[in-house]
């Protein structure tokens, strides 16, 4: 019989979750062994989570993902493995089809939204938006006691929404 602990840490590695999240989900929804099932969703986003409990109006949460999208298209996120892309064959101007031209566009709108947060507000945004890390674990990086990064996550989402244009 294969234990929860177990079926949760290998859904973890089939969706390439880290194995200290996967052990802390299965902590934190009471495995402890054969007994006892529950349901964990391992691949809800912290903005997602919030927003499912009511601590962000759909207005911030469109905004996080809008701003998540952007860095995703961006490709900021730091590589893993070696790109096996093909080596650029010309230097010029980036024409419209160009596959390059939507990475630097994101790039781009990432940049802004980030700097219309706020310099104060950057950091919040990307550890819980873009890293994917949760509340608990930003805001005992950032130093700040508990409770406090919900509101500054609101503020910085309430100014990316005003740079996106969300209503």
């Amino acid at each position: 019989m294969t234990s929860p602990t177990r079926l949760i840490r290998e859904h973890a590695i089939d969706h390439g979750i880290p194995a200290s999240a996967a052990r802390k989900d299965a902590a934190s929804a009471g495995v402890r062994g054969a007994g006892r099932s529950v349901a964990v969703n391992l691949a809800e986003s912290p903005l997602g989570w919030l927003h499912s409990r009511g601590h962000l109006s759909r207005r911030q949460f469109d905004a996080g993902e809008a701003l998540r999208r952007d860095w995703e298209r961006a490709q900021l996120a730091p590589g893993v493995t070696m790109r096996w892309d093909g080596a650029p064959a010309a230097r010029g101007a980036l024409s419209a089809g160009d596959p390059r031209a939507g990475r630097i566009d994101a790039q781009r709108r990432f940049e802004a939204a980030v700097a219309s947060a706020g310099q104060g507000l950057s950091d919040i945004l990307w550890r819980i938006v873009c890293a994917g890390e949760g509340m608990r674990d930003a805001e005992t990086a950032l130093g700040w006691p508990a409770r406090a990064g919900k509101v500054v996550l609101c503020l910085a989402l309430d100014r990316v929404a005003d740079f996106y244009r969300i209503r």
